[in-house]
């Protein structure tokens, strides 16, 4: 067996059978409980699983006899024969090997990831011979770990050698913290295998329509395309016009009914508030692009928009306008935390017309400011901010503009897409599409060419289908549906604006939309496992995400 930069025939060295000695010795050091425990021979009983602050007394009492601790960190999410060679490869390079798994939490290869949850990963770790001791670490990368174990050697698998090709850049970190410490980085270099790979071919990670698509996909577009793609955002220059809405969720545990009232009552339990609406869309957009104008409205005096501020990604410039004598619009939910299930909303807003000057106010901005712009994204939730001539204006003027016109319970049926005479991209859903085209039976396909195509001035439809994936029309009326990777949503709020939020800026660049569609399935995906908008999902998360599809 070969790793960099040296040879190694077995995993142990010559007449050293089991280690038995230095593990036992360091197990009695460090006298930590017993989490995990298995016999290695007669009368000999060694502790694996560890706690981080065990795992450091017992690297610094091996640094103090005078071994060299090799240190392996990562997923370890299907354990193949590739994970075998290469710690045993690590073992060769010291005395100590000792291996962490990330946590669950921080897991970030998509919906459905890890397989295995992060105690069962530790546990199948512990069973390998060549393993002294493994433990969790509750951090999305290593420097955690190097930073307590502080190891003579830390291993990483040949991908990594290429720090450039890293999508989370963390190779960097972890390389200059190991040799902080006076340790140094062997990648290993062997037969590899995915455990991505294989969960996506062996284990049906997918449904069966979404495992054929990719399956296809695989042997025409590779992952550093995408992410390629992906990066060249980073210079557009993005105006985002749309509705604040912040979303909240009142947690409550539903009693029933009382006896001498026709209501159902439940018991407060929690809440949480999130900036929603156009903050949503803004905050993944910016995930890629980097310089992004944000025109919205907001109440006043009761704006919350020191909330709203710090909620904001870096990347984005908030140029709020007000609506006097109103709130910003607040959609709160009565929501039974057990399954997510939404009771009933409430909502706090003014969509009443706006007063004439705030109106002109924003109209004369956003005219005298769109020509600066490579894309115009539209989020209009039909909540007031929005009027025939600002419609006139981004139509008319707007390099590349598009739009998602929603309907919800406050506008159902008078705010259509369809109030847009002209977009570069329309991203709807399916009711949204048939209530435009006022046609509930037709196939969507129909919808899309006949209806909304002779409505509209517009290159590219896409229509979202929820469990079903989307639909989309482009390159002069091809239609592709492409399936959904996931079919179960933990709360699918915000879905379809995540999915607009990514699309959109990749086809205004240039990229084919049918793969700009893909994406936005792929992050769309990852949305509806994440209750409310309690983590923005990054960049690093959707490269990692993506590279995990394509294995």
């Amino acid at each position: 067996m070969l790793w960099q930069g040296g040879r190694c025939a077995i995993a142990r060295r010559p007449g050293e059978a089991v280690h038995g000695t230095v593990r036992t010795a360091l197990a009695l050091d460090a006298g930590s409980s017993r989490a995990h425990s298995r016999a290695r021979g007669p009368g000999v009983v060694v502790d694996k699983l560890r706690t981080l602050d065990e795992l450091a007394a017992i690297a610094a009492a091996a640094r103090a006899a005078g071994k060299d601790v090799v240190l392996a960190h990562g997923v370890f999410d299907i354990l193949h024969i590739g994970h075998k060679r290469h710690l045993e490869m690590g073992k060769c390079q010291g005395d100590v090997l000792i291996v962490t798994v990330t946590a669950d939490d921080y897991v970030n290869k998509g919906p459905g990831r890890p397989i295995f949850p992060e105690k069962l990963r530790a546990e199948m770790l512990s069973a390998l011979d060549v393993v002294d001791y493994v433990g969790i670490s509750p951090s999305p990368g290593a420097e955690l770990v190097i930073d307590k174990i502080r190891p003579s050697v830390y291993i990483k698998g040949s991908e990594y050698s290429d720090e450039k090709n890293d999508v989370t850049g963390r190779i960097t970190t972890e390389r200059a913290c190991v040799e902080r410490f006076g340790g140094r980085v062997v990648f290993t270099d062997d037969i590899t295998f995915s455990s991505s790979n294989l969960a996506n071919r062996a284990l049906q990670a997918f449904p069966e329509d979404a495992a054929e698509y990719l399956q296809g996909l695989r042997g025409q577009v590779s992952f550093g395309e995408l992410q390629v793609q992906l990066r060249a955002l980073q210079g557009m220059r993005c105006l985002i016009v749309g509705d604040t809405i912040l979303d909240e969720y009142i947690y409550v545990e539903p009693l029933g009914k009382p006896a001498k009232e026709n209501i159902i009552a439940a018991r407060y339990l929690e809440r949480e508030m999130f900036s929603g609406g156009v903050i949503a869309t803004a905050n993944t957009t910016a995930q890629f692009c980097n310089r992004i104008d944000l025109v919205t409205l907001l109440g006043r005096p009761d704006s919350r928009e020191e909330f709203i501020r710090q909620s904001l990604h870096p990347h984005i410039n908030l140029v709020p306008f007000y609506r006097e004598g109103a709130p910003t619009t607040v959609k709160s939910r009565l929501v039974d935390p057990g399954y997510v299930k939404k009771l009933i909303e409430i909502a706090y807003l003014d969509d009443a017309p706006l007063p004439r000057e705030t109106q002109a106010e924003i109209n004369g901005w956003i005219d005298a400011e769109i020509e600066k712009y490579d894309m115009v994204m539209v989020n209009d939730f039909g909540h007031g901010l929005i009027d025939e001539e600002l419609i006139d204006i981004m139509c008319r003027k707007a390099r590349f503009l598009s739009v998602s016109a929603q309907t919800n319970s406050a506008n159902r049926g008078f705010n259509l897409v369809t109030r847009y005479p002209r977009a570069d991209v329309v991203c709807i859903d399916e009711p949204e599409a048939r209530l435009a085209a006022a046609d509930r039976h037709a196939p969507i396909e129909a919808v899309i060419r006949q209806k909304l195509g002779s409505r509209m001035d517009c290159r590219t439809f896409i229509v979202t289908h929820g469990k079903l994936g989307c639909v989309v029309s482009a390159n002069g009326g091809q239609i592709e549906h492409i399936p959904a990777l996931i079919d179960e949503a933990l709360d699918t709020m915000g879905a379809g604006d995540a999915f607009f939020s990514v699309a959109s800026p990749l086809i205004a660049n240039g990229y084919d939309p049918f793969m700009a569609a893909f994406i936005g399935n792929a992050v769309g995906a990852m949305k509806i496992r994440i209750v409310g908008h309690r983590h923005q999902i990054s960049d690093v998360e959707i490269l990692k995400y993506l590279a995990s599809l394509l294995k």
